[in-house]
């Protein structure tokens, strides 16, 4: 069952194509890694995705409605941003931290579901802010968790985290998927990472080049000699500018 369809996804950001015509669909419980240089879009393409960019051509839907039909839909999403901002003096616990992403009907005892899930509930007391950055995210997780989200999206979750809390993570991630039937939609620079964990890979450098199981990227030396080559140029033109 397809449970996200973007069609012809065109976004300009005053003249400068940031998304040009993607199209590429998610399957129930897929894990597909979102890769590409910076500045190919992927971060533009999730905040279309959650209902913050609104200024697009195409289509986007989930569970067969469009976006700009309902937003009913975004109780079913959960989403863990790249670096959460909040302040280091910031009072709240890890409890209190995953309870605001609550709603009415969510019961409390979710919180120290989702804390076991991401192996903090012995930690819940303490202040997030005496956490090191590979727990916060952690904490991340289990917010976008709290409402048995049936879509996880992360935008490249594990930047500035240290590798063991990277491993970490990732098998979270890989158990959130397997285990809870989570489809997750996760964006990153990792392409070991993603070659071990996703299922399906969705290659995208403002086109989409490239949309399909994991192995059959990864395997084909001329897709990574493109994406290679696709890299180092957006690279050097963000230098340029």
């Amino acid at each position: 069952m397809k449970v996200v369809e973007i069609e012809n996804l065109t976004v300009n950001y005053q003249g400068i194509l940031a998304l040009d015509k993607v199209n590429f669909s998610v399957e129930s419980k897929d894990f597909l890694g979102i890769i590409g240089p910076n500045g190919a879009g992927k971060t533009t393409l999730f905040n279309c995705m959650l209902g913050l960019l609104d200024h697009y051509k195409g289509e986007i839907k989930f569970f067969g409605t469009s976006i700009k039909k309902s937003k009913k839909y975004l109780g079913q999403i959960g989403y863990v941003p790249q670096k959460p901002v909040f302040e280091k003096n910031f009072p709240a616990t890890i409890s209190e931290v995953v309870g605001m992403g609550l709603t009415k009907n969510s019961k409390k005892d979710r919180i120290d579901e989702v804390l076991q899930k991401v192996w903090l509930h012995e930690l819940s007391h303490r202040r997030i802010g005496d956490l090191s950055g590979g727990q916060q995210q952690r904490v991340f997780i289990a917010k976008a968790l709290v409402n048995s989200p049936q879509i996880l999206i992360l935008d490249e979750p594990v930047t500035g985290i240290d590798s063991q809390s990277k491993e970490l993570f990732y098998q979270i991630l890989h158990d959130l998927n397997q285990k809870e039937n989570i489809t997750i939609i996760w964006s990153s620079h990792d392409l070991d990472a993603v070659s071990k964990l996703a299922s399906k890979v969705a290659c995208l450098n403002r086109t989409l080049f490239f949309h399909g199981i994991s192995e059959e990227f990864f395997h084909n030396e001329n897709l990574l000699k493109m994406y290679s080559e696709s890299s180092m140029q957006m690279h050097m033109h963000h230098h340029e500018d």
